[in-house]
């Protein structure tokens, strides 16, 4: 059993009461508060400073120690210039995922285990079970939280070395410990979005480091409806933001990004959450990423997510070629974008995925 466990702090309900079941097992548990940003620590949209105000009272209360520590230089090489980098490629990066498997089970861990730790605790919600001498990474109990879409570049010792602690727990449940156990930040929301932009406005933020690059809006039948401030600010699928005056023949749909042109710098656009042009049959991915470092079966029946908030598809990896391989859905899946993540679930098992280099269709 391990002895001493180092949490991931930091200042939400979901890591506070992690700490707080863990102390309650009767573990040695001493907190970590990480800060990975501090480009505009005085901006109005950064919660860092509110965020370790949290995560200190929380350690007083359970009676913890805390420690901070600043991955900010980490975070900025491993994660911040590879999103910067995909948006100027005019691909749609997901840097938590990024930021899991490079900062909060990388440079995290390897700080903890310098601190005397046995294993490290986050409040993710997920399961890690281990089988025949391997660790799986198992979906959660409360399916509208699961997070191992976001953990799916985890491998086998990250994976032995962390633990879940809410993964058999209700969000409900987890907020309900926290109010009759009296931490002051039971009912504090759910932070949402990118962990570096926040609650900000994305173009605002991402002005700052990439240039603007104006350009032409089309919809389908070649007319010029808009411009646009750039393509690396769009992603497929988006609707706000577009600045498009008016519905096309009065229909009343809302119109979304179909295709990003990033040689010409236009974007196609047409009316309707289901355009045809937003649903493919499959997708080829790359920097592929098996949790048991063993390759999923070809043409065997396996379940799929395309992004976080999205019900698995069933799927077949149709082929496996120089570092990629191709995924074909039972159904059509709804913008399907270069940059994001495909991950591969059989049953409730996360094993592993890649990111989306393009759809496909038959």
């Amino acid at each position: 059993m391990a002895k001493h466990i180092i949490v991931g702090l930091s200042g939400g309900v979901d890591s506070a009461v992690s700490a707080w079941l863990l102390k309650n097992q009767g573990y040695k548990v001493t907190g970590l508060f990480m800060k990975n940003w501090e480009d505009d620590d005085d901006d109005e949209y950064c919660t860092s400073k509110q965020d370790l105000i949290d995560a200190v009272s929380v350690s007083e209360k359970i009676g913890i120690d805390i420690e901070v520590v600043n991955f900010a230089k980490e975070y900025k090489k491993k994660v911040f210039s590879l999103f910067i980098s995909g948006l100027e490629k005019g691909i749609t990066p997901n840097p938590d995922i990024l930021c899991n498997s490079e900062i909060k089970f990388e440079a995290f861990l390897k700080h903890a285990f310098k601190m005397g730790a046995s294993k490290i605790a986050t409040g993710h919600y997920a399961n890690i079970i281990e089988k025949d001498g391997l660790f799986h990474l198992v979906k959660a109990f409360d399916g509208t939280k699961d997070q191992s879409y976001f953990l799916h570049r985890l491998n086998q010792s990250q994976l032995s070395k962390s633990i879940f602690p809410l993964g058999g727990l209700l969000k409900s449940d987890v907020r309900a410990l926290a109010k009759e156990h009296k931490l002051h930040n039971h009912d504090r929301k759910d932070s949402t979005g990118i962990c570096f932009i926040g609650e900000r406005p994305f173009a605002e933020f991402i002005e700052k480091y990439i240039k603007k690059n104006p350009g032409l809006i089309f919809d389908i039948d070649g007319n010029e409806i808009g411009e646009h401030n750039g393509v690396n600010f769009y992603t497929i699928g988006q609707r706000q933001g577009l600045n498009i005056g008016g519905t096309k023949n009065g229909s009343g749909l809302p119109w979304f990004v179909l295709e990003k042109d990033i040689k010409n710098n236009t974007l196609l656009v047409g009316q309707g959450h289901d355009h045809p042009l937003l649903l493919s049959d499959g997708l080829l991915a790359d920097d592929l990423h098996w949790i048991s470092g063993i390759k999923p079966k070809l043409n065997w029946v396996y379940s799929a997510k395309t992004r976080y908030r999205q019900m698995d598809a069933p799927c077949e990896i149709d082929n496996y070629s120089a570092g990629n391989c191709s995924i074909m859905f039972g159904q059509k899946q709804w913008a399907i974008t270069p940059g994001q993540s495909v991950v591969i679930y059989e049953s409730n098992i996360c094993l592993g995925g890649g990111q989306i280099n393009k759809a496909l269709n038959k």
